[in-house]
């Protein structure tokens, strides 16, 4: 046999046994949504909101149970879903622009307000690799000079600095997005323009990742649609009403892409990652059993709905309880697309794919960092959750809380002081993994003034 006829054969072999030529190369399509709730979606137990496109997209792969947002804030889980790296080594650590207490107790560091474009991203690692990329919705990873398309993307659709947008009905005054008709909505523009990009890339692959401005504030939702909700249940704050409204849009968005895959024939290659970016706000929906909601230390700050669906990898209709978080997204991409880790950069995340066929993870712990204030309640602190146990430290009084999910996934009772050891354990950990990462600390602030703070 001729070398060259050798090495076709040994081609057919792996492609035989990986069930993939080497042309045949996955779509991958990541949709974040914004502020989404941990129990926002039937299959996540919400007996409010109607999500039958999300639920089909469960039934096809991996729902999560105890997945995680990498922080309890926006920007930067968006920058961790990129870069496959905790907030805490980029130092992007807060919502640009942030929150500012002049007169709190610890003065915050001075952290990084934008995804620097010498961190190589997944979308950048794919480009490369011959996929088409579009970032299509909210951004918010800093200004003109950080946007998507000097990140990676061949194009930027509704994406800039701001964190949300002026209206969810056109005209909507933002500057990448051309109007549509008068009254036309967000979420279904969002959704339409997928539905254009992955239309127009059907015979090459592609990356789309789709961070919906939705469900952000402001609590704007097609009336008739928030109607509906209002008269299903009666006394429901119209506040609320409208939100579960805005959730359904999202999951019409995610059945319209689902609808195209399957009519374009590409679906059996077309891996999808359904997920939030923080907790949702607590004033606007459903957390329990969960402590808390969005910008709080709390797991209702942070614990998120997380869905997989990859052809040829997951089975249909599976669950795990496997803990896992944002930077493991990327991760997994990067692992079963073939595009591999950027070589002397940090990959924090751990790829999927072993948990995704059934298999284990071999990973003990996670972590958060953030050295910010948020009016959703959350005060400079660190965290860890290592098996079931998760352990919250608070810089400004040193405080530890510790807690058992399994028995207490509420965090309501505090076993720091009945469980000195595992404290002190999983807190050497924390601070072993802060050093290491290199997380930029809050320090004592010399103008605090308990009396002026807010």
């Amino acid at each position: 046999m001729t070398g060259l006829r050798l090495l076709l054969a040994l081609g057919c072999l792996v492609a035989c046994r990986t069930g993939r030529t080497a042309d045949v190369r996955p779509n991958v399509i990541v949709v974040l949504v914004d502020d989404l709730g941990w129990k926002d979606l039937s299959c996540q137990g919400s007996d409010v909101v109607e999500t039958p496109h999300v639920d089909r997209l469960a039934a096809t792969g991996m729902r999560f149970t105890s997945s995680y947002a990498a922080c309890t804030v926006c920007s930067p889980t968006r920058a961790a879903m990129l870069t496959g790296q905790y907030p805490a080594r980029l130092h992007l650590t807060d919502w640009i622009a942030g929150h500012e207490r002049p007169h709190a107790k610890l003065t915050i560091p001075d952290w990084t307000q934008h995804l620097p474009l010498e961190t190589v991203t997944v979308t950048e690692r794919l480009k490369a690799a011959g996929y088409a990329t579009a970032a299509i919705g909210k951004w918010h990873l800093g200004g003109q000079e950080f946007y998507p398309e000097h990140q990676g993307f061949d194009s930027n659709i509704g994406g800039t600095d701001k964190g949300q947008p002026p209206s969810y009905f056109s005209p909507y005054a933002i500057s990448t997005l051309t109007d549509g008709p008068p009254g036309e909505y967000l979420t279904d523009r969002e959704a339409s323009e997928a539905v254009a990009f992955i239309t127009a890339n059907r015979d090459r692959p592609f990356f789309l990742y789709l961070p919906h401005h939705g469900v952000h504030t402001p609590i704007q939702a097609k009336p008739a649609v928030a109607a509906r909700y209002a008269a299903q249940q009666p006394g429901m704050p119209p506040r609320r009403a409208a939100y579960a409204a805005m959730v359904e849009s999202v999951d019409d968005a995610l059945g319209r892409i689902l609808d195209v895959l399957d009519q374009l024939g590409i679906r059996d290659r077309t891996a999808i990652v359904f997920t939030s970016d923080n907790g949702g706000q607590a004033s606007l929906t459903d957390m329990q059993p969960l402590r808390a909601g969005k910008g709080s230390a709390y797991e209702g700050g942070v614990r998120v709905p997380l869905i997989v669906s990859w052809p040829g990898v997951t089975t249909p209709g599976t669950t795990s309880d496997v803990p896992v978080i944002t930077p493991d997204i990327p991760a997994t991409i990067l692992d079963l697309t073939a595009a591999g880790a950027t070589p002397d950069q940090p990959l924090d995340g751990r790829s999927l794919a072993a948990v995704l066929r059934g298999g284990p993870l071999g990973r003990d712990a996670i972590f958060w960092h953030y050295p910010h204030y948020h009016p959703g309640g959350a005060t400079p602190y660190s965290a860890i959750r290592a098996g079931d146990w998760r352990l919250i430290h608070f810089h400004e009084d040193g405080r530890d809380e510790l807690y058992d999910l399994a028995a207490d996934p509420g965090e309501a009772n505090d076993l720091a002081g009945s469980q000195p050891e595992q404290a002190a354990a999983l807190r050497t950990r924390l601070d072993a993994w802060l050093t290491e990462v290199a997380a930029q600390l809050p320090t004592p602030n010399p103008h605090h003034d308990s009396a002026r703070d807010r």
